[in-house]
Protein backbone atom coordinates (compact mmCIF):
# COMPACT_ATOMS: atom_id res chain seq x y z
CA UNK A 1 0.00 0.00 0.00
CA UNK A 2 1.19 3.14 -0.87
CA UNK A 3 0.70 6.84 0.61
CA UNK A 4 -2.17 8.90 -0.13
CA UNK A 5 -1.52 11.24 -3.43
CA UNK A 6 -2.48 14.76 -2.71
CA UNK A 7 -5.45 16.37 -3.93
CA UNK A 8 -5.25 17.84 -7.25
CA UNK A 9 -8.28 20.23 -7.04
CA UNK A 10 -10.16 22.51 -4.39
CA UNK A 11 -13.07 19.88 -3.93
CA UNK A 12 -12.59 15.98 -3.82
CA UNK A 13 -15.08 13.59 -2.93
CA UNK A 14 -17.72 13.18 -1.48
CA UNK A 15 -15.97 10.46 0.62
CA UNK A 16 -17.17 8.25 3.31
CA UNK A 17 -15.89 9.32 6.87
CA UNK A 18 -16.52 7.81 9.62
CA UNK A 19 -17.60 10.39 11.09
CA UNK A 20 -19.02 12.44 8.56
CA UNK A 21 -21.36 10.56 6.50
CA UNK A 22 -20.26 11.77 2.99
CA UNK A 23 -18.11 14.51 3.26
CA UNK A 24 -16.90 16.66 0.05
CA UNK A 25 -13.42 17.93 0.56
CA UNK A 26 -12.48 21.32 0.19
CA UNK A 27 -8.59 21.89 -0.49
CA UNK A 28 -7.30 25.66 0.14
CA UNK A 29 -3.29 24.75 -0.51
CA UNK A 30 -1.58 24.11 -3.83
CA UNK A 31 -2.16 20.93 -5.40
CA UNK A 32 2.03 20.42 -6.76
CA UNK A 33 3.04 20.18 -3.83
CA UNK A 34 1.80 19.53 0.93
CA UNK A 35 2.16 22.64 2.22
CA UNK A 36 1.46 22.95 6.04
CA UNK A 37 3.31 24.35 9.33
CA UNK A 38 3.27 20.35 10.28
CA UNK A 39 5.30 17.55 9.01
CA UNK A 40 3.49 15.12 11.02
CA UNK A 41 5.01 11.34 11.75
CA UNK A 42 1.63 9.62 10.56
CA UNK A 43 0.66 12.17 7.72
CA UNK A 44 -1.30 10.10 5.26
CA UNK A 45 -0.15 12.32 2.15
CA UNK A 46 3.49 11.61 3.11
CA UNK A 47 6.14 14.30 4.57
CA UNK A 48 5.57 17.86 4.39
CA UNK A 49 7.40 19.62 1.33
CA UNK A 50 7.28 23.36 2.04
CA UNK A 51 6.82 23.68 5.75
CA UNK A 52 5.94 26.88 6.63
CA UNK A 53 3.37 28.82 8.90
CA UNK A 54 3.51 32.46 6.88
CA UNK A 55 1.64 31.68 3.22
CA UNK A 56 2.42 34.92 2.33
CA UNK A 57 4.95 34.11 -0.91
CA UNK A 58 2.72 30.81 -1.74
CA UNK A 59 -0.25 32.21 -2.55
CA UNK A 60 0.03 32.56 -6.07
CA UNK A 61 0.15 28.62 -5.85
CA UNK A 62 -3.19 28.34 -3.89
CA UNK A 63 -7.14 29.37 -5.42
CA UNK A 64 -8.23 32.14 -5.25
CA UNK A 65 -11.18 33.31 -2.76
CA UNK A 66 -13.31 33.59 -5.98
CA UNK A 67 -12.19 30.35 -6.99
CA UNK A 68 -13.08 28.82 -3.94
CA UNK A 69 -16.63 30.08 -3.53
CA UNK A 70 -17.58 29.50 -7.20
CA UNK A 71 -16.47 26.17 -7.14
CA UNK A 72 -18.49 25.57 -3.40
CA UNK A 73 -21.33 27.08 -5.12
CA UNK A 74 -21.38 25.13 -8.15
CA UNK A 75 -20.95 21.61 -5.75
CA UNK A 76 -24.23 23.22 -3.67
CA UNK A 77 -26.22 23.70 -7.02
CA UNK A 78 -25.69 20.35 -8.48
CA UNK A 79 -27.31 17.35 -7.66
CA UNK A 80 -24.57 15.90 -6.05
CA UNK A 81 -25.11 13.97 -2.12
CA UNK A 82 -22.81 15.10 0.44
CA UNK A 83 -24.07 15.38 4.49
CA UNK A 84 -20.62 17.90 5.07
CA UNK A 85 -18.65 20.74 3.23
CA UNK A 86 -15.52 19.62 4.98
CA UNK A 87 -12.10 21.92 4.94
CA UNK A 88 -8.98 19.96 4.90
CA UNK A 89 -6.46 18.90 1.93
CA UNK A 90 -3.16 19.69 1.36
CA UNK A 91 -2.09 21.29 4.00
CA UNK A 92 -3.79 23.37 7.15
CA UNK A 93 -6.46 24.94 5.86
CA UNK A 94 -6.62 27.81 8.44
CA UNK A 95 -3.50 29.59 6.97
CA UNK A 96 -5.03 30.53 3.68
CA UNK A 97 -5.29 34.16 3.68
CA UNK A 98 -8.63 36.12 3.92
CA UNK A 99 -9.70 31.98 5.73
CA UNK A 100 -12.67 33.55 8.13
CA UNK A 101 -14.01 35.92 5.85
CA UNK A 102 -14.17 32.41 3.39
CA UNK A 103 -15.64 30.33 5.85
CA UNK A 104 -18.42 33.36 6.37
CA UNK A 105 -19.04 33.68 2.61
CA UNK A 106 -19.46 29.87 2.30
CA UNK A 107 -21.82 29.53 5.27
CA UNK A 108 -23.89 32.45 3.35
CA UNK A 109 -23.68 30.61 0.04
CA UNK A 110 -24.92 27.47 2.45
CA UNK A 111 -27.77 29.33 4.25
CA UNK A 112 -28.98 30.26 0.78
CA UNK A 113 -28.51 27.12 -1.43
CA UNK A 114 -28.47 23.90 1.32
CA UNK A 115 -29.39 24.65 5.23
CA UNK A 116 -29.24 21.06 5.69
CA UNK A 117 -25.27 20.69 4.83
CA UNK A 118 -22.98 21.24 7.85
CA UNK A 119 -19.83 22.64 7.65
CA UNK A 120 -16.60 20.89 9.30
CA UNK A 121 -13.24 22.03 9.71
CA UNK A 122 -10.25 19.67 10.46
CA UNK A 123 -7.13 21.70 11.38
CA UNK A 124 -4.00 21.47 13.33
CA UNK A 125 -4.65 24.37 15.47
CA UNK A 126 -1.85 26.36 14.46
CA UNK A 127 -3.99 28.75 12.74
CA UNK A 128 -5.39 30.20 16.13
CA UNK A 129 -3.75 32.60 16.62
CA UNK A 130 -4.99 34.26 14.14
CA UNK A 131 -8.03 36.29 15.74
CA UNK A 132 -10.18 35.85 12.31
CA UNK A 133 -9.68 32.21 12.28
CA UNK A 134 -10.87 32.31 16.03
CA UNK A 135 -13.80 34.82 15.17
CA UNK A 136 -15.29 32.03 12.20
CA UNK A 137 -15.41 28.92 13.77
CA UNK A 138 -19.04 29.75 15.23
CA UNK A 139 -19.74 29.43 11.18
CA UNK A 140 -18.44 25.83 11.26
CA UNK A 141 -20.78 23.35 12.55
CA UNK A 142 -18.09 20.67 13.05
CA UNK A 143 -15.00 22.45 14.42
CA UNK A 144 -12.17 20.07 14.81
CA UNK A 145 -8.73 20.39 16.37
CA UNK A 146 -5.29 18.50 16.49
CA UNK A 147 -3.87 17.84 19.97
CA UNK A 148 -1.66 15.04 20.07
CA UNK A 149 0.46 15.81 22.91
CA UNK A 150 0.36 16.68 26.40
CA UNK A 151 4.25 18.40 26.31
CA UNK A 152 6.32 20.10 24.00
CA UNK A 153 8.54 17.33 23.81
CA UNK A 154 6.08 15.24 22.39
CA UNK A 155 4.36 17.94 20.58
CA UNK A 156 7.63 18.54 18.69
CA UNK A 157 8.58 14.83 17.85
CA UNK A 158 5.29 13.78 16.74
CA UNK A 159 3.75 16.90 15.06
CA UNK A 160 7.41 18.16 13.82
CA UNK A 161 5.96 21.63 13.61
CA UNK A 162 7.74 24.54 12.06
CA UNK A 163 9.70 27.35 13.71
CA UNK A 164 7.15 29.67 14.70
CA UNK A 165 4.34 27.16 16.46
CA UNK A 166 4.37 27.45 20.25
CA UNK A 167 3.25 24.40 22.20
CA UNK A 168 2.25 26.24 25.01
CA UNK A 169 0.66 28.81 22.50
CA UNK A 170 -1.32 26.32 20.65
CA UNK A 171 -3.01 25.09 24.30
CA UNK A 172 -3.64 28.29 25.35
CA UNK A 173 -5.12 29.61 22.34
CA UNK A 174 -7.68 26.01 22.03
CA UNK A 175 -8.28 27.01 25.83
CA UNK A 176 -10.39 30.19 24.54
CA UNK A 177 -12.32 28.19 22.02
CA UNK A 178 -15.77 26.83 22.73
CA UNK A 179 -17.66 24.13 21.66
CA UNK A 180 -14.75 22.40 19.31
CA UNK A 181 -13.62 19.18 19.01
CA UNK A 182 -10.24 17.76 19.23
CA UNK A 183 -8.52 14.79 17.21
CA UNK A 184 -6.04 13.16 18.54
CA UNK A 185 -3.95 10.17 16.90
CA UNK A 186 -1.98 7.97 19.07
CA UNK A 187 0.93 5.92 17.85
CA UNK A 188 3.73 3.43 19.50
CA UNK A 189 7.10 3.46 18.31
CA UNK A 190 9.47 5.74 17.42
CA UNK A 191 7.95 8.35 18.37
CA UNK A 192 5.33 7.76 20.99
CA UNK A 193 2.84 9.01 22.64
CA UNK A 194 1.25 6.57 24.77
CA UNK A 195 2.58 5.42 27.81
CA UNK A 196 1.59 6.28 31.44
CA UNK A 197 3.71 9.25 31.69
CA UNK A 198 2.89 10.57 28.41
CA UNK A 199 -0.96 10.47 28.96
CA UNK A 200 -1.47 11.82 32.44
CA UNK A 201 0.13 15.10 30.83
CA UNK A 202 -1.94 15.16 27.41
CA UNK A 203 -5.27 14.46 29.79
CA UNK A 204 -4.03 17.38 31.52
CA UNK A 205 -4.14 19.49 28.96
CA UNK A 206 -7.24 17.59 27.61
CA UNK A 207 -9.10 18.81 30.96
CA UNK A 208 -7.70 22.46 30.69
CA UNK A 209 -9.05 22.67 27.06
CA UNK A 210 -12.36 20.88 28.16
CA UNK A 211 -13.78 20.44 24.44
CA UNK A 212 -16.85 19.45 23.74
CA UNK A 213 -15.55 15.87 23.11
CA UNK A 214 -12.37 14.10 21.90
CA UNK A 215 -12.11 12.00 18.58
CA UNK A 216 -9.00 9.04 19.13
CA UNK A 217 -7.06 7.60 16.42
CA UNK A 218 -4.67 5.75 15.58
CA UNK A 219 -3.12 4.50 12.11
CA UNK A 220 -5.27 2.80 9.40
CA UNK A 221 -3.36 3.76 6.19
CA UNK A 222 0.37 3.69 5.40
CA UNK A 223 2.53 6.44 6.98
CA UNK A 224 5.85 7.73 6.07
CA UNK A 225 7.94 6.86 9.27
CA UNK A 226 8.11 3.16 9.51
CA UNK A 227 9.09 3.39 13.02
CA UNK A 228 5.67 4.31 14.56
CA UNK A 229 2.75 1.57 14.90
CA UNK A 230 -0.83 1.53 15.02
CA UNK A 231 -2.73 0.96 18.24
CA UNK A 232 -5.34 -2.09 18.07
CA UNK A 233 -8.83 -1.36 18.46
CA UNK A 234 -9.41 -2.77 21.89
CA UNK A 235 -6.28 -0.64 23.19
CA UNK A 236 -7.60 2.55 21.59
CA UNK A 237 -10.53 1.90 23.27
CA UNK A 238 -9.35 1.22 26.39
CA UNK A 239 -7.26 4.45 26.12
CA UNK A 240 -10.81 6.56 25.29
CA UNK A 241 -12.44 5.29 28.38
CA UNK A 242 -9.30 6.14 30.61
CA UNK A 243 -9.27 9.23 29.15
CA UNK A 244 -13.14 10.20 29.90
CA UNK A 245 -13.03 8.54 33.34
CA UNK A 246 -9.75 11.13 33.72
CA UNK A 247 -10.84 14.02 32.12
CA UNK A 248 -14.69 14.20 32.55
CA UNK A 249 -14.96 14.87 28.73
CA UNK A 250 -16.18 12.22 26.28
CA UNK A 251 -13.94 10.39 24.04
CA UNK A 252 -14.78 8.36 21.23
CA UNK A 253 -12.29 5.78 19.54
CA UNK A 254 -12.62 5.74 15.71
CA UNK A 255 -11.26 2.65 14.24
CA UNK A 256 -10.95 0.04 10.99
CA UNK A 257 -10.92 -3.26 12.63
Amino acid sequence: MNLLPLQSGILYGPINSRRLGKSLGVNLMPTGYKLCSFNCVYCHYGWTKTHAINMEQFVGDMPSFNDVTFAVESALRSNLEFDYLTFSGNGEPTLYPKFGSLVEHIAEIRDRLRTDLKIALLSNSSGLNIPEVRKCVVHIDMPVFKLDAGNDSVFKAINRPCPGVNFNDVVGYLRTMKGIIIQTVLVNGDPDNTDKEKLTEYFLRISEIHPQCVHVYSIDRPVPNLSIGRILPDKLEQMAELGTSTTGVTFKPFFVR
